[in-house]
């Protein structure tokens, strides 16, 4: 059984305000979600809602089929990676030290390292081009450093399924490009990967499929060229937007008209 992520009406009130209305979809292997929307949209309610992070006031999350709460914090950990936007450094720790915590659901109470610990280890920094950082104390990393250490523990956690909240934001055009490619990449050999972004062009260019979000509503989802339209995004964002057609993919680039 390949891996699947579905909520069905879900929804999350916080502080007596419901933050995410009724929301449906299915995550599934193989393919690169990205979750568009402006500021306060409740992308980020929705991904730690995904996680089973933030419990629902209505509908439910599940995970292979079963409900996302009754997974053991291990079990699902082994099935699904959360990387927040803004994770703190643990200090006196170095680059390695810290992807290795990836594996800590694979070990026993007994275990210093788990079974395959250095191989995933060496793999994940090597795909997330930080090999020759492995040694670097957390605090010397620059933020795109940092972030791609995110990405790097994430990858060494092994789980089929990512939830990643901005993994490009720090990044610069190249490192972001590399990043989601990669993704892109994991995606191919099966895994799932939804990715909170604000990269529009991005998401256009490397997801397989858009959530298009705005007020805690689902505008859109779908394959980017059915989701992504001026109009759509519009609507969203409340500004005017430019749609210029990418002749190398076919795919549409989208730009906000300047305000005057």
């Amino acid at each position: 059984m390949g891996f699947e992520l579905e909520a069905r009406a879900l929804r999350v009130t916080l502080g007596g305000k419901e933050i995410l209305r009724p929301f449906s979809a299915r995550f599934c292997g193989g393919k690169l979600y990205g979750i568009l929307g402006p500021n306060g949209a409740a992308k980020t309610t929705l991904l730690r809602a995904l996680a089973g992070l933030l419990p629902p006031s209505g509908g439910e999350v599940l995970l292979d089929g079963r409900q996302i709460k009754a997974y053991g914090s291990r079990e699902r950990a082994k099935r699904l990676s959360y990387m927040p936007q803004d994770a703190p450094r643990p200090e006196g720790f170095t680059l390695r030290e810290m992807v290795a915590m990836g594996r800590t659901p694979y070990r026993s109470f007994w275990q210093r390292e788990a079974p395959g610990e250095k191989l995933a280890v060496e793999e994940a920094l090597q795909r997330a081009g930080l090999a020759e950082l492995a040694l670097r104390e957390l605090r010397s990393l620059s933020g795109g450093e940092w972030q791609r250490a995110l990405i790097a523990r994430a990858l060494c956690q092994g789980a089929e399924g990512l939830l990643l909240d901005e993994p490009a934001s720090a990044l610069d055009i190249a490192h972001a490009g590399r990043a989601l490619s990669l993704l892109h990449g994991l995606c191919g050999e099966g895994k799932c990967a939804v990715l909170v972004l604000h990269d529009i062009n991005l998401a256009s260019m490397l997801c397989d499929e858009i959530v298009l979000m705005k007020g805690g509503e689902r505008l859109g989802f779908g394959p980017p060229e059915s989701v992504l339209t001026a109009e759509s995004l519009e609507k969203a964002y409340e500004c005017a937007v430019r749609a210029v057609r990418d002749e190398k993919t076919g795919r549409s680039l989208f730009f906000a008209e300047a305000i005057r």
